[in-house]
């Protein structure tokens, strides 16, 4: 887990402060403004994630169209805002729908503040795209108008403001989404380009690069007006050359992506050669699999041994970020020697494989701790060889992963191998192995789940616990006791407020979380978002 950042800590210092009328009922009450956050972090006010994505609308909304109906749309925007910028929205599209929300009422201030923001929060096209569905779907659902002056101003400003080439690099990147285009938004704003470097890039979306030719090819130009020109001409050269030779020279000179180049060029192993060079290590681990099938990547080869020495980078996976889990979902993946479907087939690289696990190892280090005091119990009633919903890996090697993870980061850190009657320890050093954790979870003790049996040994053993997580594969079913109760109890006897997190890795439904309850989550199936929320619900930020 992370270190709280001074930004978390305010989070959790605003949490403490005294509540309004509306958020009374005691430390554990589920809030309205506790609603909105799980809203705007996954996309659904319930104390449940699931790693099936839902579509957004009014009706799983609730608590924020009652602030934005009471007037409180300025609140709305500035939450919006702060979860986003502090990366604690793990699905970006809720905070979109938010602010697209906010600005569909007559609240001048909140619909303001809400196109403002689209500035700092759309990243990248296909959000901006995302938003304007979003205020199309509410036009027809609110009966109100659209393309009113407010939108056609924000729309102008987000092209606007941003750096000529990073814009040319914008457009032929992401071309269209959510139904919607560049051209669509460039005619419906009535744009007007803030220079002729940007007017350049409007006139190439909306005419075409016949028209740019024919305008800018003998005129006197300034040197970023001339930069934009040229690569706009590479992109074009690159979409209607038959040559691989050229193809590959221009993505070396103009550093052009894969979403910029045609299908047909992508069957080629020279033009991903090229592309291997630049490509973002997050994208590289995603096509592994395709470039060792299509035999880009062949032992011995530079290009295998360049590939493993990114991936291991210790500066770049502390750059990036990235967390074991991200890296186990691409080694898993990747071992596999298939693709989801089964279509495509490859002989894992044992290079490769290696520096997967290097990485993994690695990046466990970059992991910085909550401070909590967390007990960690799998499930072994049953067979964890099932897969996890929406990361295609085994449920023992995500039980597996996450013990480490929790267990190497945390400072007091109990891991428990569980199940009806029974349970062990699971023991983890600085040198245990993933293959050893996960040889520790492969033994089925007996039958019978039940997610109380941790709370029960911390209480029965005087442990003190902020957190409680449980991994299992199982649909959960109660013992002799209801888990809510038992932690209830537990809170009571100990005086601390611990919180519960229970994990269906396998399942589409859980009910253990009780809904009146801030600190209970049920999390369905497990990604790589799942991690994020745990971080985010440990820390009080939902």
């Amino acid at each position: 887990m992370e270190q709280s950042s001074p930004a978390e800590q305010q989070s959790n210092a605003q949490d403490q402060s005294p509540a309004r009328p509306e958020d009374a009922g005691g430390p554990w009450a589920v809030t309205e403004s506790l609603r909105l956050r799980r809203f705007l972090c996954y996309g659904s006010e319930s104390a449940t994630y699931s790693t099936r994505e839902r579509a957004l609308g009014p009706e799983n909304a609730l608590a924020l169209m009652e602030l934005v109906q009471a007037g409180r749309g300025q609140e709305v925007v500035e939450e919006v805002k702060r979860l986003s910028l502090e990366g604690k929205t793990v699905r970006p599209n809720p905070a979109l729908f938010a602010l697209a929300v906010c600005t569909q009422y007559s609240d001048a201030p909140a619909k303001q503040a809400a196109f403002r923001a689209l500035q700092e929060l759309c990243k990248a096209p296909g959000q901006l795209f995302t938003f304007i569905q979003y205020k199309k779907e509410l036009k027809d659902g609110l009966r109100c108008g659209m393309w009113g002056r407010g939108l056609r101003r924000a729309v102008s400003d987000w092209y606007n403001g941003q750096d000529a080439l990073s814009l040319a690099h914008t457009v032929t990147r992401c071309k269209h989404r959510a139904g919607w285009s560049h051209q669509d938004l460039f005619r419906l704003s009535h744009m007007k380009p803030a220079n002729d470097s940007i007017e350049l890039i409007s006139k190439y979306v909306t005419k075409g690069w016949k028209v740019v030719q024919e305008t800018y090819a003998e005129k006197e130009s300034s040197e970023e007006l001339l930069k934009v020109f040229a690569y706009l001409e590479a992109v074009e050269k690159a979409k209607h050359s038959t040559d691989e030779q050229e193809v590959v020279h221009l993505i070396e000179e103009h550093r052009l992506e894969r979403e910029q180049i045609l299908t047909n060029h992508l069957k080629s192993k020279e033009v991903w050669k090229a592309l291997l060079k630049e490509m973002p290590v997050a994208a590289l681990m995603r096509h592994l699999g395709k470039m060792t099938a299509d035999k880009v990547l062949v032992p011995g080869s530079p290009e295998v041994a360049a590939v493993c020495e990114r991936i291991q980078d210790d500066q770049a996976l502390t750059k990036a970020k990235t967390h074991p889990f991200s890296i186990l979902v691409a080694s898993e993946n990747y071992k596999r020697g298939h693709g989801k479907r089964g279509k495509r087939k490859w002989e894992p690289s044992r290079d490769i494989v290696h520096a997967l696990d290097s990485a993994f190892c690695k990046s466990l280090s970059n992991v910085e701790p909550t401070g909590k005091r967390f007990v960690v119990g799998v499930d072994v009633s049953a067979s964890l060889s099932s897969l996890a919903l929406g990361s295609s890996v085994s449920t023992i090697a995500v039980a597996a992963a996450m013990s480490m993870v929790i267990a190497r980061s945390e400072p007091e850190a109990e891991v428990l191998i569980f199940s009806e009657g029974a349970m062990v320890p699971c023991v983890i050093s600085d040198d245990t192995s993933l293959i050893q954790v996960t040889a520790q979870l492969v033994q089925v003790l007996s039958a019978g789940t039940d997610c109380a049996l941790p709370i029960e040994w911390a209480s029965e053993n005087d442990k003190t616990v902020d957190v409680f997580i449980i991994f299992t594969s199982n649909e959960t079913q109660f013992g002799s006791t209801n888990p809510a109760e038992v932690l209830r109890t537990y809170r009571e006897k100990t005086g601390v407020f611990s919180k519960l997190i229970v994990c269906g890795m396998a399942t589409n439904g859980l009910s253990v979380a009780d809904p009146d309850d801030r600190g209970m989550l049920d999390i369905c199936g497990f990604d790589s978002r799942a991690v994020d929320i745990i971080r985010n619900f440990v820390l009080d930020v939902i």
